[in-house]
């Protein structure tokens, strides 16, 4: 367990907790801490569904550690060298979870106070999200002289209308949580005292599905968000997408109708 990052494990999920005072800001060491737990939650076969929160009542995150940036802008600069901004990332990218590709597990998002920057990328690397009243969503970025290029300028403009997008990462425009569900950017608005029941209730809920199941629609979502809907079509049919194929000829696939046949609960062993 790392001193910026807790997990807890609760049967088969997994809470990660960001636990960075002041403000859960996002360093290296943060970075790497949170790799080594989603890395958990990907390769671990007992653990299905995963959830990320912030410690506190204010801050889920407000992203990169900017006083650690400048740090290394100065050390960088006395060395006579350009800071090389992607060196020592973590597998999974910005903060584990940004560039995490092959997770194909469930991840809920429970934003806890203020996403900011690289904090809001992370809950867009997210599947589900609840959000409490107070929470506030923003891109100061440019402002600061740089992006926000760890997933917001790849994800925010394909989820928001274009001059939507165009407000929040240029102008800095602050969202609010009602507005980030009128967008569908938050599944609800839950009160602080309730954010994590109502997290944990959809992860034990997600962990009674069969679990190749989950993976391969998370699978099958992120290649149809690409590629047409004949496409999609056709790489079912050609059983293309290994996890899908997995999931088609697996026994969970027989014990979901069986179980229903026989009026009992199914019983899904992930192969």
């Amino acid at each position: 367990m790392s001193d910026v990052v807790h997990t807890e494990r609760r049967g088969k999920v997994l809470e990660i907790t960001i636990d960075n005072p002041p403000a859960n800001a996002i360093g290296r060491k943060v970075s790497h801490a949170l790799s080594d737990a989603f890395v958990t939650l990907r390769d671990d076969p007992e653990l299905m569904v995963g959830i990320v929160t912030g410690a506190g009542e204010k801050f889920f995150s407000p992203g990169w550690d900017l006083k650690e940036g400048a740090a290394e802008f100065d050390a960088a600069d006395a060395a006579g060298k350009d800071r090389d901004a992607w060196a020592d990332q973590p597998e999974g990218g910005f903060a584990g979870i940004t560039e995490m590709f092959d997770l194909y597990k469930p991840v809920i998002a429970a934003i806890n106070g203020y996403a900011v920057g690289g904090g809001w990328e992370i809950a867009l690397s997210c599947d589900f999200a609840y959000a409490v009243p107070h929470a506030q969503f923003f891109i100061p970025d440019a402002h600061m002289g740089f992006i926000a290029d760890a997933g917001a300028v790849q994800i925010i403009p394909r989820r928001l209308p274009f001059v939507v997008a165009m407000d929040i990462m240029m102008a800095g425009r602050r969202m609010g949580a009602e507005e980030a569900l009128k967008w569908g950017l938050v599944n609800e608005i839950v009160a602080p005292d309730k954010l994590m029941d109502r997290a944990r209730e959809q992860a034990d809920h997600l962990a009674e599905a069969g679990p190749l199941a989950l993976m391969a629609t998370k699978e099958i979502v992120r290649y149809a968000m690409h590629h047409s809907i004949p496409d999609c079509f056709k790489v079912l049919h050609d059983e293309a997408l290994p996890l899908y194929k997995k999931m088609l000829h697996s026994e969970d696939a027989k014990e979901g109708p069986r179980s229903f046949a026989e009026k009992r609960k199914p019983v899904f062993k992930g192969y």
